[in-house]
């Protein structure tokens, strides 16, 4: 168990942060263990062919057979907008011991692949997951993002009308929040007891991991925990449209307003409804011109979400 103590200037502090090294050292779960993340398998099959050419040597020996990475795959991300190259100059820069410790904290020594200098080896992982990126996310990573920025921006909603305890109470069933204290249950038997103490708090949306997780180590507080709507990223969505509503807006129009009771960008929405994005956001304008969807940007993102009435709306139709 792992436990983290807020203050009453702590639980101002915590905040979200998204961070692609991070989504690329978990990913590396859902490819050594595909059974065990069935919402991402249509993901792995998509990508399969491109990732028979990569350093499988290298990348295989970050993670080990409990599926924990190293805590330099996991850098504590300072806000929702980080770059992957600024990730990756801060793990080119990454400290020979601390290296080390990180791999023997996983494996309980360093694996025979990274071997020798530590900054050639620290090279060769930044080469490998840059071709894992390469080959395997960016071509979906707008899409993946717009999933992680509505979990944020849904977090944020909780936060302002329901508290922040709501909140982290239910970002997964493994973390609890009661009495300023953040409980982690872990699959490490030890139990981990460490004070905020103005450092902030980070909670980390991703697409890789089914359960709340945190550090191997004892590094900067934080949390990752599973992102909301992962399991309609990759296949097309079927609403069911209220009849009524649907012979005044349009099917596809309906639809968009059934499911945005929670926020989410016209790419994620396009993947989701099999429509092409200018037609989403066509679609999407619509509404938001008649007053049925607002919308707020997020970094590079614009998100909808349905409003008072377009709620009512569709509230009508069901009474």
């Amino acid at each position: 168990m792992l436990r983290y103590v807020l203050t009453e200037g702590d639980v101002a502090s915590v905040r979200f942060g998204i961070s692609p090294l991070c989504e690329l050292g978990l990913s590396l779960r859902a490819i050594d263990d595909p059974a065990r993340f069935p919402l991402q398998l249509p993901w792995l099959r998509r990508t399969e062919a491109a990732r028979a050419d990569l350093d499988v040597e290298a990348l295989h020996g970050l993670i080990d057979d409990r599926l924990w990475t190293p805590d330099f795959l996991n850098p504590r991300p300072e806000s929702p907008l980080t770059r992957l190259d600024d990730e990756f100059e801060q793990l080119l820069a990454t400290p020979s011991q601390t290296f080390i410790r990180d791999l023997v904290a996983v494996h309980g020594h360093v694996p025979a692949v990274f071997a020798g200098s530590p900054k050639t080896a620290i090279r060769r992982i930044v080469r490998a997951l840059q071709e894992l990126w390469d080959a395997s996310f960016a071509p979906y990573w707008p899409r993946m993002r717009a999933v992680l920025e509505a979990d944020v921006v849904y977090r944020g909603r909780q936060i302002a009308q329901s508290g922040l305890s709501t909140m982290l109470n239910g970002i997964s069933s493994t973390v609890d929040y009661a009495d300023g204290v953040v409980s982690v249950r872990l699959r490490d038997p030890n139990d981990r007891r460490h004070r905020i103490d103005g450092l902030g708090l980070t909670l980390l949306p991703t697409m890789f991991t089914r359960r709340g997780s945190a550090p191997v180590g004892d590094g900067p507080p934080m949390i990752m925990y599973p992102a909301r709507g992962q399991g309609a990223l990759w296949e097309t969505e079927q609403v069911a449209n209220p009849a009524a509503v649907a012979a005044i807006l349009g099917e596809t129009r309906a639809s968009l307003l059934s499911a945005l009771g929670d926020p989410a960008s016209s790419t994620e929405l396009g993947v989701r409804f099999g429509v092409t994005p200018s037609a989403v956001n066509q679609h999407l304008r619509a509404l938001r011109d008649a007053g049925l969807l607002v919308s707020t940007r997020y970094g590079h993102s614009v998100l909808y979400l349905r409003s008072e009435l377009g709620s009512a709306l569709l509230d009508a139709r069901a009474g």
